[in-house]
């Protein structure tokens, strides 16, 4: 087993929980590990384990999540994708790490990509699992995927967190039919965390903490749906991207206009495995995250 330290970091004004494994960043290549919801840094155990001798990891619980702190204790719409990335860009700082790269997931590609644009000399790379971007455009909302997208108009509801919560059974059985139902490749990924996912997510603001995101991104969201999100200049930052081809919520067939957001573009499938390929395919996974960033120091 990989040692995991934990320690808690003050960064963009918040305090942040990171877990970290492997050498220190003077030694060994920064990696930082960004979560999706409905996660937090266990979710990249599997993939530390394997990457542990090569690089420096670290995984923080962005703010709301895990042990992370809650600075909006209610519903809030302050925690999108540039609040994120302060954040991490402020944890970077207080590590004394001029450089790191990026492996993101879900949430995380989101934050990842505002990193690209904001602050693309911090990067040595950018690396995603199945990325959720702007060129998906109106297909989110077409009517084959509204019985998977339903679970984003609910988060925004101010009962939602309160439903959610309101035993250990009913949060258990909510968190982990999206943790069985999108690992398409391996529904059983997370079985033998599921209940400290649970018991995470019981935490004190943990269930609002994550729903803010879609609170923030909603507008967004509206926006991209509508075929009306505004045209940005693409990522110049070298990004690799691995996109399940069994992802019930995010189909391959969408990355066909990765494109125009990433201008150094290393895109392929990731076969046998739906929404959480790192944690579904872990071996397979730390390989294609480390051959990435091996092309990166060569």
């Amino acid at each position: 087993m990989v040692e995991i330290r934990h320690e808690t970091v003050t960064a963009n004004g918040v305090r942040l929980h990171v877990a970290r494994a492997g050498g220190e960043p003077t030694e060994r290549p920064p990696l930082v590990l960004l979560h999706g919801w409905p996660e937090f840094w266990l979710t990249w155990e599997p993939v530390m384990a394997r990457l542990s001798d090569r690089f420096s990891l670290i995984a923080p619980d962005l703010r709301g999540f895990g042990a992370s702190e809650k600075p909006d204790p209610g519903p809030s719409d302050r925690a999108g994708p540039e609040v994120h990335a302060a954040d991490i860009v402020g944890l970077l700082d207080a590590l004394g790490i001029a450089r790191a790269g990026v492996v993101g997931h879900d949430v995380g590609a989101s934050v990842g990509q505002a990193l690209g644009r904001a602050n693309p000399d911090r990067l040595t790379g950018l690396f995603f699992f199945d990325c959720p971007y702007p060129g998906i455009g109106p297909r989110l909302a077409q009517p084959e995927m509204l019985a998977e997208i339903w679970y984003q108009s609910f988060h925004l509801k101010p009962f939602a967190a309160q439903v959610v919560g309101a035993s250990r059974e009913s949060c258990r059985a909510y968190i982990g039919h999206f943790l069985r139902h999108w690992a398409g490749g391996n529904p059983a990924a997370f079985d033998a965390v599921l209940d400290a996912f649970t018991d995470t997510f019981l935490m004190p603001g943990n269930l609002q903490g994550g729903f803010n995101w879609y609170l923030s991104q909603q507008a967004a969201r509206l926006s991209m749906v509508r075929g009306e999100a505004p045209a940005l200049p693409p990522i110049a930052v070298p990004t690799g991207i691995r996109w399940g081809t069994q992802d019930p919520l995010f189909p391959y067939a969408w990355t066909d206009r990765l494109g125009e957001t990433f201008s150094r573009l290393d895109l392929a499938p990731f076969e046998g495995a739906g929404h959480f390929p790192h944690r579904e395919r872990p071996d397979r996974a730390a390989e294609e995250i480390a051959r990435f960033f091996a092309r990166r120091e060569a």
